[in-house]
């Protein structure tokens, strides 16, 4: 087995169990070592094992590819993808053609795009959209409008590669204090799908927060309004409570203006709660069930946020990401 696939595959069920992330990089950062050896190098490496001495690789991750080397599927894989459970969704989860709110390491994610989008592959998704951050969220190291066209551009030299599956452009995009978008409307313009998400004053009053987020998703270029309370319900980043605003007029408001409310798949956000679910479904809000997936595995977390949809009742046919790609794109460009 060849070790670079082998620590990829571990990192990737250890990024889906919700394993530490600093635990998990280990893995991934031997595998980016082994990539770089020729087959010479290799060899030698394989025939003296002298794997360790390698920088950035460990003794558990030698192991790993010392057991890949020699043609064993690695213990520690074995184990994992034995241990790996399903994580529900059942016909809605069968019916996603992909996923529309990921994150690469061009902003706070882990992995190259390359590596998000093989994992997309693998999970025979038919679609998946490219979403990192906009510039003011300069903690996850947002893209600048001349980034996101440096971005794009990549994107273009990689969809031959992931063919048949199509990598859509996009962003997820701050919506400012004024409800105002975080990027230049005209490159907006130019991507496939926009998420607006709110990520800053999460405490602001509920009257300034509604008229901020119904001028987010009225403006004509809001796809989707991302996790709509900001809150945290666990995980290493503590809880948050949600944020405070009238849901009745924003989910009217997405209705009216063609913006789909996400069902956040993040078992830490489980965003929107239950109540918020039932009255977006009830005002006729479309869906897009989505990962935010900052690392490879996490992009099957689809399961989860696919079972909250079922066990609501919302219908497939109201799942944006359930539509064939061509009638997304339709739906979003109108």
């Amino acid at each position: 087995m060849d070790p670079v696939v082998a620590l990829r595959q571990i990192a990737f069920y250890k990024d889906r169990a919700r394993e530490e992330t600093r635990r998990v990089m280990a893995y991934r950062k031997a595998a980016d070592v082994v990539e770089t050896l020729d087959e010479r190098q290799r060899e030698e490496f394989g025939r003296t094992n002298g794997w360790q001495s390698l920088a950035g690789v460990g003794p558990k991750t030698a192991a790993v590819i010392a057991q890949a080397w020699a043609g064993r599927e690695p213990d520690v894989l074995v184990q994992l993808r034995g241990a790996a459970k399903d994580l529900g969704g059942g016909e809605v989860r069968a019916a996603l053609k992909g996923d529309l709110h990921l994150h690469s390491n061009w902003s706070d994610g882990v992995a190259p795009i390359e590596e998000m989008m093989g994992a997309a592959l693998a999970l025979r998704h038919e679609y998946c959209a490219l979403t990192d951050h906009s510039p003011r969220l300069t903690v996850a190291n947002g893209l600048s409008a001349e980034r996101l066209r440096e971005q794009l551009d990549v994107i273009d030299g990689l969809r031959a590669e992931f063919a048949p599956m199509r990598i859509l452009t996009g962003i997820e995009v701050d919506i400012l204090d004024d409800g105002s978008l975080d990027q230049e409307p005209e490159l907006l313009e130019r991507l496939d799908i926009v998420v607006a998400s709110v990520h800053s004053k999460l405490k602001m009053d509920s009257a300034a927060m509604t008229r901020r987020m119904v001028r987010a998703v009225s403006g004509g270029q809001a796809d989707i309004l991302g996790h709509c309370t900001g809150r945290l319900v666990e995980g290493n980043r503590g809880t948050r409570p949600e944020s405070a605003f009238d849901a009745e007029q924003v989910f009217t408001a997405c209705r009216d203006y063609g913006t789909a409310v996400e069902i956040n798949s993040r078992p830490e956000r489980r965003d929107p709660p239950t109540r918020l679910l039932k009255l977006a479904l009830d005002i006729g809000c479309d869906f897009s069930i989505d990962t935010d997936a900052h690392a490879p595995g996490q992009l099957d977390f689809l399961g989860y946020g696919a079972q909250r949809a079922l066990d609501n009742g919302v219908p497939a046919e109201r799942i944006i990401n359930t539509w064939p790609v061509d009638n997304l794109l339709a739906w979003a460009a109108s």
